[in-house]
């Protein structure tokens, strides 16, 4: 319990042992995958047959690489797109949902709290398909009704950017939710006290001090929304994103070029993370 005594041999080689599996475990596989998408072989898998760039920039057939596949690239656009758009919505969303809970009293707000979290707990696949089954059966019945074809409740993006929206945003409002709890309520009111306007005061002083939880929900509103693949693979249309791509292209025959994107990503992801952690805005306070 307490580091300056002095502990058995066992344990310290117990714990030396124990770091490193976790470790093993944890990156092993990604240094597998980045290594083999140099592999100068048309399986992503050991053994090792030599050096090649490939399946990054190759253009012959059968060995297109990632910088030339259309399709991939279109696919990988298209997951950046609809990223974009469901951070936005959930951070625009999320930030009201934090305002509501932190800052207003109204009978029910506390079941109302807790059902904001049911998206959490409902796994992708019934999540997509539920709303796949709703957004149906509202575009038939106004189709039936009144005539109208409600495309963006059909099997799309529209749709996608909805359902990976309707359990991302839950998370987005956890997030500022916590940072506004900590905000020091007293400063408003002393911007209030000599004169300032509301919108003054949020923008002067609440929105500053919630940068470092906007800019987090943002960060991983966008991460998870490009990962997802349960939920966008039962709402796609004819634009696949990437993971759906992807699962396609396993389905058919995997490559080393699917290593390219894996270690393209990951490199994606550490850039941002590094960025994040450098903004002195992160680690402030308020």
């Amino acid at each position: 319990m307490i580091a300056s005594l002095p502990r058995p041999a066992w344990l310290r080689a117990g714990t030396v042992v124990y770091a490193l599996a976790f470790f093993a475990f944890l990156f092993l596989p990604l240094a597998v995958v980045a290594v083999f998408a140099f592999n100068d072989a048309p399986y992503p898998a050991p053994p090792w047959r030599g050096f090649t760039l490939d399946w990054f920039f190759g253009s012959k057939a059968g060995r297109t690489g990632l910088f030339s596949d259309g399709p991939l690239l279109a696919s990988l656009w298209t997951s950046v797109v609809v990223a974009s758009w469901v951070t936005l919505l959930a951070v625009l969303v999320g930030t009201t949902n934090a305002f509501l809970i932190e800052r207003s009293r109204f009978p029910g707000k506390q079941a109302l709290s807790l059902l904001m979290l049911a998206p959490l707990v409902i796994p992708g696949v019934i999540l997509g398909i539920s709303i796949l089954a709703f957004a149906s059966r509202m575009a038939q019945f106004a189709d039936d009704t009144w005539g109208l074809e409600l495309d963006f409740l059909r099997p799309g993006l529209p749709l996608v950017v909805l359902g990976q929206f309707s359990y991302i945003v839950s998370i987005a409002t956890l997030i500022i939710t916590a940072r506004l709890k900590r905000f020091d309520i007293t400063l408003e009111e002393a911007a209030y006290n000599l004169g300032a306007s509301r919108a003054a005061v949020f923008a002067t002083i609440t929105l500053p001090a919630l940068k470092p939880a906007l800019v987090g929900a943002a960060a991983i509103s966008f991460l998870m929304s490009f990962e997802n693949f349960n939920t966008t693979l039962m709402l796609v249309g004819s634009d696949a994103p990437l993971t759906v791509m992807m699962y396609g292209r396993m389905r058919e025959g995997a490559t080393p070029v699917l290593n390219a994107v894996s270690l393209f990503l990951m490199l994606a992801s550490a850039a941002l993370a590094l960025t994040l952690l450098r903004k002195p805005a992160i680690g402030g306070t308020s």
